[in-house]
Order: structure tokens, then sequence, then C-alpha cells
């Protein structure tokens, strides 16, 4: 599931890149509609056999393969909303010394990604759709005496894991047996946490204990 994760990050990035040189139906899309909603779970987990979950305290944000701990006004409106639709999917919230069956991780991905074009290649796109015919001077090819452009694309995604305690001694490890990934403009916003987990919930019902 990481791979998923890292694989449309850099998908969603690629489509940055010529930003306003051609007719980009992306472009209108409001924030609610840029988002998009991913769940995968281990599908051999009967998810009715878990009872009680634990949540982290704060969130782990990972930044281009360094991760640290924060806590801030939107890190705590997505840890309460995974506390509400957890309670609502039927698991009761417990203390994590209290030998939680599932525990639930909470994760901010940022990826910073910085590259280099050919003008080239830029420019043979532009003509695609400014052509010297608009300019009056049919026949005629853009030229750019310089070779390269440096560009640089950001991007962001909220994860939510829900973990395999119960059966980690017998395991041998923490297995991940289900993960929700939020991507999309403004998902770092306290005001739209609560429906964007609620998005994650709602295709995921197999969540539900009874």
């Amino acid at each position: 599931m990481k791979k998923t994760i890292l694989f449309l990050l850099g998908l969603a990035g690629s489509s940055i890149i010529y930003p306003g040189c051609s007719k980009q139906p992306l472009d209108n899309l409001t924030n609610d509609e840029s988002r998009i909603y991913i769940t995968d779970h281990d599908s051999t987990v009967n998810f009715s056999n878990y009872k009680t979950y634990s949540i982290s305290d704060s969130v782990a944000v990972i930044d281009n393969g360094n991760s640290t701990r924060e806590l801030n006004d939107v890190d705590q409106a997505y840890i309460g909303a995974v506390k509400k639709y957890m309670n609502q999917m039927g698991y009761i919230l417990t203390d994590k010394n209290n030998n939680p069956d599932v525990g639930v991780d909470v994760s901010r991905i940022i990826s910073t990604t910085t590259g280099v074009i050919s003008n080239g290649d830029y420019w043979d796109y532009y003509n695609g759709y400014w052509d010297p015919y608009y300019w009056g001077y049919p026949g005629y090819d853009y030229y750019v005496p310089y070779a390269y452009s440096v560009y640089q694309i950001k991007e962001g995604a909220i994860s939510v894991d829900i973990l395999d305690l119960k059966n980690a001694s017998s395991n041998d490890k923490i297995n991940v047996i289900w993960t929700g990934l939020i991507r999309g403009s403004g998902i770092f916003d306290s005001t739209v946490a609560d429906s964007q987990v609620k998005a994650l919930f709602n295709q995921s019902s197999y969540l539900k204990t009874n």
C-alpha cells in the first residue's frame, strides 16, 4: 500500500509541469472536486474480530522521507474525526496500555520534487496551442536561446492507517490491515477534516465490527 501512495503522489505531480500552456479542464475544479479518496485493506482480515482501538496522540509528518511528530489544529481535527468514525463503526476507544485490538496512525505526507526540463520540449508543447499563425508569422518556429528550465512540484496527502495489534505477538510483526489516503487541494484545513475522513469510512463499510 505504501508503494501505491508514492506512485499516486508522483502521478499527481506530473500533471503540473506545464501550467497554462494548453486548455486544462482540471484548472476549473473546486477544492472539493479536486480531492481523491483511496482506501485499501487486507482482504483476508475479518474486521468483526476487532473491538477496541487506540489512536496516536500526534501526527507523523513525512516530508520527503524525513519524519517528525506534530500536533497542530489541523492534526487535532483529523484525529478527532478518525475517532468519531471509528466509534461509529463500532470500535471502542481505549488507552494504548490496555492492549487495544488495533492501533490507528494519522500521517501528513509531503513530497517535493525538483527537476529539469528541456525548453525545446516545453516550447514544442506550447507551440501546439499558441502557434505562429496567431502572431501573423505562418511557417515560423519558436526559438528559445536558453536550454533548460527548473521546476518544483509540492504534493501533500493525509494517510490514516489501521494496525493489527491483536495478532502482533503471534505474527512477530505489526500488519497494516487498512489504509485510507486523501489528496487534493485544501486538505490541510481543520474545517474540512471531518468530511474528508467521513469519505474514507463511507467507502469502507467492511470496517464495521458488527
